[in-house]
């Protein structure tokens, strides 16, 4: 790969706990290893949901890992004109359209009857508006018209994925009833303009890859090669997340020992000494001996013993 540029991008939501940290190491580990640039960005783009300290408490974790980030930290929170700007773009291409529909109202649509509840994936919502009865206030959502049709991209790890956005998802929101910006129109206009050419994240974000591929286009964007981890989940099969409370990053055996820990998630085969070995040397094999055979086609593993109740950092 040539022009190689990461990043790995946090919500402040909560610590760094294992999941997060295997996005973390697999995104540096990936960037190093092709020789390339690798950034770090906090998506603290719903204040409701960002916790005072946590994105600065990350960063202290990242640094204390020996993960070294190049040029500035970007936050979402100082980016609003550039959202405000690619939705007025979209706006005057009409390919978006207002929606008042309330999520409850939403819900009770069959295709989203067998969702959990409580979740947070978007839900479908069909190519017009629910009746006038189930609106909510305040003022409308923004919505993207969605083509007909499958999307196609390739993943570096799981090869090639088509999805039809317009019959799992429907038109989805760029900007909220509450005029937040939603994250899928965020990310997409932070990666082009930081030039990021690979993404690399968990499995759980796969499912948002197909609506991330259509904004790029609808923007004329570049697209960026993508490659999704094995999701970190606990002993019954749930996703480890800090919106979960999902406990800190244990240190029972430091950064060079959650490291390792890793190293075995994402199947790289670390020899037995290498959990004794200072953290420049744990780096320094795993940036020699990066390989995304280790975990091709796996879409979830557990996580190790301890790590979905591990000790605080903090």
């Amino acid at each position: 790969m040539t022009g190689y540029r990461g990043r790995f991008a946090p919500s402040p939501s909560g610590p760094l706990h294992f999941g997060s940290l295997v996005a973390a190491v697999g995104s540096y580990l990936d960037a190093r290893a092709h020789g390339g640039e690798w950034l770090v960005r906090i998506e603290d783009l719903d204040p409701p949901r960002t916790r005072p300290g946590a994105a600065e408490r990350i960063l202290t974790d990242l640094a204390a890992f020996g993960m070294e980030w190049d040029g500035t930290v970007v936050r979402q929170s100082e980016r609003f004109d550039r959202y405000a700007a690619a939705v007025e773009q979209l706006s005057r291409a009409g390919v978006l359209r207002e929606c008042l529909c309330s999520r409850s109202a939403l819900a009770r649509l069959p295709e989203n009857e067998s969702r959990p509840p409580g979740t947070a994936e978007e839900l479908f919502h069909p190519a017009t508006c629910l009746p006038p009865a189930t609106y909510a206030a305040p003022g409308p959502a923004l919505r993207l018209r969605v083509p007909p049709g499958s999307i196609r991209f390739d993943d570096r790890s799981l090869g090639p994925q088509s999805v039809c956005v317009a019959e799992t998802i429907g038109d989805f929101v760029l900007r909220r009833r509450d005029g937040l910006y939603a994250y899928q129109l965020a990310v997409v206009v932070d990666d082009a303009e930081q030039g990021i050419t690979d993404v690399v994240r968990g499995c759980d974000l796969l499912s948002s890859t197909a609506r991330q591929v259509l904004l790029q286009r609808a923007l004329g964007l570049p697209g960026v090669r993508y490659l999704h981890l094995p999701l970190a989940v606990d002993g019954g099969g749930r996703k480890l997340s800090k919106s979960g409370d999902a406990p800190a990053v244990a240190d029972r055996h430091g950064p060079a020992g959650q490291l390792v820990a890793v190293l075995h998630f994402l199947g790289q085969s670390p020899p037995a000494a290498l959990s004794r070995a200072a953290l420049p040397d744990v780096w320094d094999w795993a940036r020699a001996h990066w390989r995304i055979e280790g975990f091709a086609g796996c879409a979830m593993r557990a996580a190790p013993l301890g790590a979905s109740a591990g000790i605080n950092t903090g």
